[in-house]
Order: structure tokens, then sequence, then C-alpha cells
């Protein structure tokens, strides 16, 4: 069975396709417009094996609020129409992720429930041209989107770089845990309700 999606959205402030394979290899192509938010689509797809291509134009003249948020709803809106029912899936997923001197935790529950709760303790206002706080509002989007409460703490680090692309790993690995089919649970949906 195939878990893939693709999702197109268009506003007034960005054009957005993202094509999304849960049972992936780690294959990636992106492009954003927005360099440092390139490269963590790249590690989040990469790390969680999720097959990902990214295509966003934004007014990113402006700046890069637009294009991160957008493509944080549609990418959790892809995740969402991937998993269907969630029948079969594991659901909960977590990991203590380091990247250098940085460590960082997620753990997410594909409850159906969409909701972030981040602790990231940022030292650098801008990556680049990246300003640090869009993550938290990638995140925010992604997992209200997608129906996950999700969760992303730093516990040690002091390079902004590391620290947040030890999240968006941590988040990815996090969330290729929970989508992964268990094969004990076969097509039942891992719920006592049984919906999520």
């Amino acid at each position: 069975m195939s878990r893939t999606a693709e999702i197109t959205r268009a506003t007034k402030e960005t054009d957005i396709t993202i094509c999304l394979d849960l049972d992936g290899t780690g294959n990636t192509d992106i492009d954003t417009g927005v360099p440092f938010f390139d490269h963590m689509l790249d590690a989040f797809g990469r790390h969680g094996l999720f097959d990902l291509s990214v295509r966003a134009q934004g007014d990113i003249e402006v700046e890069a609020h637009h294009t991160v948020e957008d493509c944080g709803i549609v990418l959790g809106q892809c995740f969402a129409d991937a998993l269907g029912d969630c029948r079969g899936i594991v659901r909960y997923g977590s990991i203590i992720l380091p990247m250098d001197e940085a460590l960082v935790m997620s753990a997410v529950d594909i409850s159906g429930r969409g909701q972030l709760h981040y602790a990231v303790d940022l030292t650098c206002p801008l990556l680049g041209t990246f300003d640090t706080t869009l993550a938290q509002e990638f995140f925010i989007a992604l997992a209200s989107n997608m129906g996950a409460t999700l969760h992303v703490r730093s516990i040690a680090g002091y390079n902004t770089h590391h620290i947040l692309e030890a999240a968006f790993k941590a988040c990815a690995r996090a969330l290729s845990a929970a989508v992964a089919i268990n094969p004990r649970i076969a097509d039942a949906v891992p719920s006592t309700k049984g919906v999520l």
C-alpha cells in the first residue's frame, strides 16, 4: 500500500507544492528560496527516510515567515493525507539526538490533536538571513495540520545552527518511528477509541 501524498497550496503570499512518501529512502529535492530552511528540510527528509520534494515560491522579499509557516502547513497536510485513518501505525516516537555539543529531544504522538510544545534555547537570532524564531512557526504548523502532539526541547548546546539542525533531525526521526507500520496490530487503529 502506497503511503504518499502530493498537495499544492496557493495563496496571495505563497505557492507551495510538496510530495511526501512515508516509506521512502530519504531522497530529497528542496527549493524554498530560503537557503537555511532548504538545509533543514533536506536534513528532515534524509534523516526521517522520507522521500520529500518541496517547491515553494513566497514573498521572501518581505521576509521568510509566510514561506516557512506555509511549508509547515502543507507538509503537515501531506502527513495527514498519507497516513489516512492511521491503521497499523506505531503512533508514538521519540528520540534524544546529539549533534556535536547540542542535544535535542523530540517526541510525537499521532493523536489527532495537533499541538506543539517547544522549549528550544537559541543564542543567535539569525543564521544567514534566516530568522531562527521561524523554526517554531514551522513546527506549530506541521503539528497542527498533521494532527500530532509534538514536543521539541533542547537539552544542551550553544551553537544555534547545531541546535536547530538537531531539532529538525530529531523531529524527523521521532516521526519516522511513529508512522512506521506495527505488524502486531495489522489493520487496527492504535487507540482505545477505535479512531484517531
